[in-house]
């Protein structure tokens, strides 16, 4: 009775203690969480790529801009929708987040023209013209200017954009909803108002992010707890296992909260992964524990758990650290989303390990247990012997699973060969999302709301008023525009085009680059003059011999970045000759780093935790030959995920490059479990066939169970908001099937065949 009472004592302790933890961590969460906004900070700062984009974006005013597009189709050459351009455009002005010279639109634009004094530098327009004479002017003038038409006035006329640079840290959720609130303000029933732009991207999976995550959690909740009810048939059970989960993930966004680590948009998932996984060990902790009372009815409550825990913690513990390895070694990742999720999901993976081996035994203790499986019992039978003829089916075709095993690695590697990196963020969201369809408008009407930034360097003072070098430019931007994805570019060529210009008559004739270094110099001093010097700053330094060359592109994706950047690198060898280097920056290369920093880390990732898997196992069960058996069903299933990823053409991504970590991580428990019974059962028995045949019964039923709840958790993911969420999902609940129908068909062959374990006992 004492020692029943001091039982209880322990874990109501136990319990107490848990509960504390959870709710400091649970008001950490609440304030101090945050969802990062800023994709820069997606990306590591000490990358040379990045720190040189960061030197040229302040050498040359480089900002991501919110561009706002007005649409009257019948056109914007009326006194409201121009009003309405330059009344946005004031106003943007005056917002703290913006300088006036980054605020572009019709009404603040250079408009460089000849006059009888030499050149004229004004706006379009300063009062809104009211008169038709004035419109038609006005038309006619934008039709003429390069710089404007196409640029901040569509092709057919109907739509006007105004361009903000952000100023850097800005942008905030509540700016947001304050920036789309101000656009939508000037809507009527002839103007539409249109807002894209990265920050609008950043504030939209801001926005997306936090409130998918609030729909999932309740969601897999609810999944997972009828899942388990349907296999443990106790309601105890299921509750207590959904608890280890839920404190598990409070703990670890909690720990996020307190080392001010924000929530990227690849966080988002960690609830439904930590769920998923972490109620696998609850099932284990609960299939052990019903066998062992139906095995010994006399043993009290604390009996049955304490030989549960004593029987459960050795498979349990590697499993749980193989799980945790397959995570950490996504730090190998230099991709900041990547690394803090692997991390913290390792920690969430840990607390579930801690819970299962504390809570669950208290709960036990506390409350009791009574398994309600009576209906499960009576077709236990028929379940076991299917098994074994399962079982005895494969062990007699040994050369159809290996002939199987060679096809289905042939199929996968020439899928591999098809997987492309995807470094697009709006691929995030639905292809009938506001944010995509806005984006499409806006890239449909102008030069495109992504960029790539050419930086030109020489060693040379004033090499950039050389004509060979600027003719060198215009070829490189002509050829590059040649892309159907590249919309538009811009650089000092294109205003020495437009000088040369309207210094001969306006002649189309002279729409090319001066014929000599002195007429360039001549033209840069007369536009400064009449102009505002500081416009010219965004193109070319004080000394001439740095440039920037701005390319706007119709997709943030990889594939479109490297089509332009694989025509600017056929330049780079005439430039070099020349001694001028060539350098990128701005958001869309440092966009394609990111998804190259991706692939590095995926690979790297693989390697580590499978040779770390294989050292581990191999240490565990003291041979080599079982650590490399062990780790052949999460191999295979790493293979077929890539393989079905390239077949389908489904794109690595920040969010898919988890599948290998996930696959090993959670893939390799089914193995431990299955190689540590079975030489448990083989070490009884002394026959390697019975031992098969009680282990598939007893861990391979466990298994089945496992992955039921595991593909049932991830199968969630397909109601996410996110697309790439819901590949994700559909991707690691067939891993899941894999790594399980891996391990009960070729681990299970491999294992009887090389009859390891038997040498040892001989």
């Amino acid at each position: 009775m004492k020692n029943k009472t001091a039982s209880r004592i322990k874990a109501w302790g136990i319990v107490i203690i848990i509960a504390g933890a959870t709710l400091f961590f649970g008001l950490s969460m609440s304030k101090n969480s945050r969802m990062e906004t800023d994709l820069d900070k997606y990306m590591p700062a000490d990358h040379p790529a990045f720190i040189f984009s960061d030197q040229a974006e302040e050498w040359f005013n480089i900002k991501d801009g919110i561009l706002i597009a007005i649409e009257n189709k019948q056109g914007i050459y009326n006194p409201g929708t121009l009003g309405k351009i330059s009344e946005i455009t004031r106003r943007l002005q005056e917002m703290e987040e913006f300088d006036d010279n980054d605020v572009v639109s019709l009404s603040t634009a250079d408009n460089i023209t000849g006059s009888e004094d030499g050149m004229d530098v004004r706006s379009f327009y300063s009062d809104v013209p009211e008169e038709e004479e004035e419109l038609a002017a006005l038309r006619e003038e934008v039709r003429q200017n390069d710089m404007a038409y196409r640029r901040l006035v569509s092709e057919d006329e109907t739509t006007g954009l105004i361009v903000a640079g952000m100023k850097d840290d800005e942008f905030t959720p509540e700016f947001y909803d304050r920036i789309l609130e101000f656009a939508k303000s000037f809507e009527d029933e002839n103007n539409r108002i249109y807002v894209a732009g990265r920050p609008i991207v950043e504030g939209t999976m801001a926005m997306l992010g936090p409130a998918d995550m609030k729909r999932m959690v309740p969601l897999v909740l609810a999944v997972i707890a009828g899942v388990l009810y349907l296999l443990l048939r106790s309601k105890r059970a299921a509750l207590a296992t959904l608890i280890t989960v839920f404190v598990s993930t409070v703990w670890a966004f909690g720990l996020m909260a307190v080392t001010k680590v924000p929530i990227y948009s690849v966080s988002t998932m960690m609830p439904v992964m930590l769920i998923a996984i972490g109620v696998a060990y609850g099932i284990y902790f609960y299939n052990h524990l019903n066998r062992i009372i139906s095995e010994n009815p006399q043993l009290t409550s604390q009996e049955a758990t304490r030989l549960t825990v004593h029987v459960l913690w050795k498979p349990l513990s590697m499993a749980a650290f193989t799980t945790i390895i397959g995570f950490i070694s996504l730090l190998t990742s230099q991709v900041y989303p990547i690394k803090y999720f692997g991390v913290f999901t390792a920690t969430g993976i840990f607390s579930a390990f801690i819970l299962t081996l504390l809570f669950l035994p208290a709960a036990v203790i506390i409350g009791g247990y009574r398994s309600e499986k009576t209906e499960k019992q009576k077709s236990s039978g028929k379940f076991n012997s299917a098994l074994r003829k399962f079982t005895d089916v494969l062990l007699e075709r040994k050369k159809t699973v290996y002939l199987s095993l060679i096809v289905v690695t042939v199929l996968s590697l020439i899928g591999i060969q098809r997987v492309w990196i995807n470094s697009s963020f709006l691929d995030k969201f639905e292809n009938d999302s506001d944010i995509v369809l806005t984006d499409a408008f806006v890239n449909s009407r102008f030069g495109g709301t992504s960029t790539l930034n050419v930086i030109l360097e020489s060693t040379e003072y004033d090499a950039f008023k050389n004509p060979e070098n600027l003719r060198l430019m215009d070829e490189m931007q002509a050829e590059t525009m040649l892309l159907p994805k590249v919309g538009n570019s811009f650089s000092l060529a294109d205003y020495l085009k437009r000088m040369n210009r309207v210094m001969n008559a306006d002649s189309m004739k002279y729409y090319a680059i001066p014929e000599s270094s002195e007429m360039t110099a001549q033209y840069l001093l007369l536009y400064e003059m009449s102009g505002d010097p500081e416009n010219l700053t965004k193109v070319v330094n004080y000394d001439y011999n740095l440039t920037n060359i701005t390319f706007q592109l119709k997709g943030d994706d990889s594939r479109t970045i490297n089509e332009a950047l694989s025509v600017i690198e056929n330049y780079n060898q005439r430039f070099n000759e020349k001694n001028i280097s060539l350098k990128y920056a701005g958001s869309g290369y440092k966009a394609l780093i990111f998804s190259d920093l991706i692939l590095e880390g995926q690979i790297l990732s693989i390697v580590i935790s499978l040779f770390t898997v294989i050292i581990l196992l191999s240490a565990m069960f003291r041979s080599v030959k079982a650590g490399l058996i062990g780790s052949v069903p999460i191999l295979v299933t790493a293979l077929i995920s890539f393989g079905v990823m390239g077949i389908l053409n489904i794109p690595l991504s920040t969010t898919t490059a988890l599948l290998s970590s996930i696959a090993i991580g959670i893939g390799i428990d089914y193995a431990i479990h299955f190689m540590q019974h079975y030489r448990v059962n083989l070490q009884k028995s002394g026959n390697s066939l019975d031992a098969i045949h009680t282990t598939m019964n007893q861990t391979g039923k466990a298994i089945i169970y496992n992955a039921v709840v595991v593909i049932a958790g991830f199968l969630v993911l397909l109601f996410s908001v996110f697309p790439p969420n819901r590949t994700l999902g559909a991707l690691v609940s067939m891993n899941m099937f894999t790594s399980l129908a891996g391990t009960l068909t070729i681990m299970m062959v491999l294992v009887y065949s090389a009859r390891i374990f038997l040498k040892r006992k001989q």
